[in-house]
């Protein structure tokens, strides 16, 4: 049986769409959903948010990530990569 890692494309696919779909999402939704352990989602998160893809808000005492802009425009784009890899038949 040969185990198939997911790519970097794919795991930012995840993360970005899982914060799409809830408008702000608290980290332990993105965790479940994108299936990352805590330790994988934190480094993904802070790449994210250096890249100004992401924000993180603070609502009582509570945190959340929200896309901006640029996190929406990378959503699009990553989504296209996917979609394309997927239909020729490579791994995303």
């Amino acid at each position: 049986m040969v185990r198939r890692y997911r790519s970097r494309v794919r795991i930012y696919f995840e993360i970005l769409s899982v914060i799409q779909e809830e408008g702000k999402a608290p980290p332990t939704h993105i965790l479940y959903k994108a299936n990352l352990s805590h330790k994988r989602l934190q480094k993904y998160l802070e790449e994210l948010m250096v890249a100004g893809a992401i924000e993180e808000l603070e609502e009582e005492g509570k945190k959340f990530y929200r896309l901006t802009v640029k996190g929406g425009e990378l959503l699009c784009a990553l989504r296209r990569v996917v979609e394309f890899m997927e239909g020729i038949g490579l791994p995303s």
